[in-house]
């Protein structure tokens, strides 16, 4: 049996997943320089990850037996396309909720305490500046209370902030009302076409001038050249990003150098205890599928 992973990154789980594997299976990576479709086809099972699985690549294997996502997102598989060719899509829910709170607290407080100028001070010698801001009695407003965000509120409860949430059954005037009261907002809900560009011109207008705000979910469901415009005018006080509008970004961009941004290369769910847990539930099904057991966690 022969499984490819498709993705451009987060490397340390095919280890992982190889090594809770069957004797006789093999697991391999894809050469991105190169058409995916043309180094799928002799493959039983895909692994996604963040490569686009358009229906040419879902009908270039010759013998697809499943498509088993090693995350939650599958916007970028074609689930139609398996569907018109029975082949299951599966993914990993419920692994790298806690891994993803604890990355979005670590760039609340980056920003909270002005890192990127920070740093520098500390190369300049200079001593005692520049001035952070307690979280402590402010308000924190989550897009999204699935595992990662739901976890994140309970920490940030700890800290002694105030929690807003906003669910997918939240109304768009009661979103921006979130955007109002909040100083800092965190993102965590999934790419749909309700939430590309949500927080978008109007949204970033409403919030509180110098709040700061927090994407650990998709890039696409902020605007980038609102976001830009507001940090530029001083309107937020800061952005901290895990994911981006195009993948692998560009290190030289201004926008990621800017000493009111706080970047991470989208490690917020890469932890050795999230991706034990995903190549368990990827490892789980192969067995399952050679075993002809019900798959776990099917979607289409």
């Amino acid at each position: 049996m022969q499984i490819v992973f498709c993705g451009t990154g987060w490397f340390p789980i095919v280890d992982a997943i190889r090594a809770r594997l069957p004797l006789g299976i093999t697991l391999r990576t894809w050469d991105p320089s190169l058409p995916l479709a043309g180094q799928v086809e002799d493959a039983d099972i895909l692994l996604p990850s963040n490569a686009r699985l358009d229906a040419a690549v879902i009908a270039a294997p010759r013998q697809l037996r499943l498509i088993q996502q090693p995350a939650v997102g599958t916007e970028g598989i074609d689930l139609a396309a398996a569907r018109a060719r029975s082949v299951p899509v599966c993914n990993a829910p419920g692994t790298n909720g806690q891994s993803v709170a604890e990355a979005a607290l670590f760039l609340i407080l980056a920003l909270a305490r002005r890192f990127p100028r920070a740093s520098r001070a500390f190369t300049e010698r200079s001593i005692g500046a520049p001035l952070g801001i307690e979280l402590a009695g402010r308000t924190l407003g989550i897009l999204g209370l699935g595992r990662s965000g739901a976890a994140l509120a309970r920490i940030a409860e700890a800290l002694g902030m105030r929690i807003l949430a906003a669910r997918s059954t939240t109304s768009h005037e009661d979103i921006l009302d979130l955007a109002a009261r909040a100083d800092v907002i965190s993102i965590h809900c999934p790419l749909t076409p309700k939430t590309r560009g949500l927080v978008g011109e109007a949204f970033l207008a409403r919030m509180k001038p110098g709040a700061l705000l927090v994407n650990v979910a998709r890039g696409p469901i902020v605007d980038r050249g609102a976001l830009l415009h507001a940090l530029e005018t001083g309107k937020l006080g800061g952005a901290g990003l895990d994911v981006f509008w195009e993948e692998p970004w560009d290190p030289t961009d201004p926008l990621y150098r800017r000493d009111d941004v706080v970047v991470l290369p989208h490690v917020a769910g890469s932890t050795e205890e999230a991706f034990a847990r995903i190549a368990d539930i990827v490892a789980g099904n192969v067995k399952r599928l050679l075993q002809g057991e019900p798959l776990l966690h099917r979607i289409a």
